[in-house]
């Protein structure tokens, strides 16, 4: 890794274990979106010169875009907000991971789990994927004044549906909640084929992150 220090925003602990020993500030938002925003003010107050990077698995929304693929984000869309990444930083990445797509990132409060969702955010905004962290993360750092970038790999494509197992297994710490996952699968065995899907779909995205651990270059 190259440049100054970094704050790595991301939704769950498996995203944060990459990170680890690189030195980063890392905040978990475990989907709760009051909770990200208290950790990162604190993360923000901790590390004055810090900049910002939003890092973990998305969910696809543009057709065509595979499981797995890296997604450099130009700037992340939010019920009409629209935050710009550093250019330069942007840049930066881009050269360092040249197998990376460069797109917009959608940010919302709730999980997009159905393809009908998905469709109809595309069709809002146009973005690649959707995330539950970059848009709180590219607000408060614009607020802070410090640069900000997202790498995002993406976990399920638009046709995918995140099946209800799989929307219960996530503690707002960013621990992964078994129990919850198992009860919601013997309520509704069903599930299973989708859930399976849904686990080596993530499984993709976190190897794909894990690919470019060190290659973060920072601004």
């Amino acid at each position: 890794m190259a440049g100054g220090e970094l704050i790595a925003v991301v939704g769950m602990t498996r995203e944060a274990r990459i990170l680890e020993g690189l030195g980063h500030g890392i905040v978990v938002g475990g989907g709760d979106t009051a909770n990200l925003r208290a950790g990162l003010a604190a993360a923000l107050a901790a590390r004055p010169d810090a900049a910002v990077i939003s890092f973990g698995v998305a969910g696809g929304l543009a057709e065509g875009v595979p499981v797995g693929d890296l997604i450099v984000a130009s700037a992340v869309l939010c019920q009409g907000e629209r935050w710009a990444c550093d250019e330069d930083w942007v840049r930066r990445l881009l050269r360092a991971n040249r197998d990376a797509r460069v797109g917009t990132l959608a940010g919302s409060d709730v999980a997009v789990a159905d393809v009908a969702a998905k469709r109809a955010l595309w069709s809002t905004c146009g973005a690649l994927a959707v995330d539950m962290e970059s848009h709180v993360a590219a607000r408060m750092a614009a607020e802070a004044g410090r640069p900000f970038a997202a790498v995002r790999a993406i976990s399920d494509g638009a046709d995918h549906a995140l099946p209800p197992a799989a929307l219960a297994g996530l503690r707002p710490d960013g621990t992964a909640n078994v129990g919850a996952v198992l009860t919601a699968l013997a309520a509704r065995p069903a599930q299973l084929p989708a859930l399976i899907r849904t686990a080596q779909g993530a499984g993709a995205a976190l190897k794909a992150l894990e690919a470019v651990r060190d290659r973060l270059v920072a601004p």
